[in-house]
């Protein structure tokens, strides 16, 4: 069953507006101003390949709040052609693949945005479109745990302002970072 994945350019956009703030070359923290408060946000993890990727998404997979919720859940990495995108594959075997002749996604927010699809698919079996509000809620805890709560408040403020829900009453968040 595939369902219309209505929210899909909304969710783009609200992820531009955040890597904007990030900025793709900052080497260190910076903050910012969000609806009247600071934050001083952590720097997103970089890749040097797609090996590095699949240790990276393994250690993710592997935290205890992961397996509590989705056990024995393994996705493999693979190299891509091109730049234009990062995609999942759920089969035959799950797969997330990962251009890397560009910079751009070889960074963290690009990796969980995918794992989030895994888990949320693994969650609700292809019932929502794939940035549904199962997504969007694994994805705020995944980027609240492993990049920090403050990227995550502000990628939750991003998705508002773009008019995307998540399902944030599955908060996993347990414990600290990968």
């Amino acid at each position: 069953m595939t369902v219309r994945d209505a929210r899909r350019s909304a969710v783009y956009e609200a992820e531009r507006a955040v890597e904007s703030v990030l900025g793709r070359d900052r080497v260190g923290p910076v903050t910012v101003s969000l609806h009247g408060s600071s934050l001083t946000l952590p720097v997103e993890r970089r890749f040097g390949d797609a090996a590095g990727v699949q240790r990276y998404v393994d250690a993710v997979l592997d935290l205890d709040w992961v397996t509590a919720r989705w056990p024995g859940q393994r996705v493999a990495v693979r190299a891509r052609r091109g730049q234009r995108m990062a995609h999942y594959e759920p089969a035959p075997e799950p797969v997330i693949a990962v251009p890397v002749e560009t910079t751009w996604a070889l960074r963290e927010l690009v990796v969980l945005h995918e794992v989030a699809h895994h888990l949320a698919r693994v969650s609700v079996g292809g019932a929502e479109p794939s940035h549904g509000p199962t997504w969007a809620g694994v994805y705020l805890n995944l980027a609240a745990v492993c990049v920090g709560p403050e990227v995550a408040l502000l990628l939750r403020a991003s998705f508002a302002d773009a008019g995307v829900p998540a399902d944030e009453s599955l908060s996993y968040v347990t414990e600290g970072a990968v």
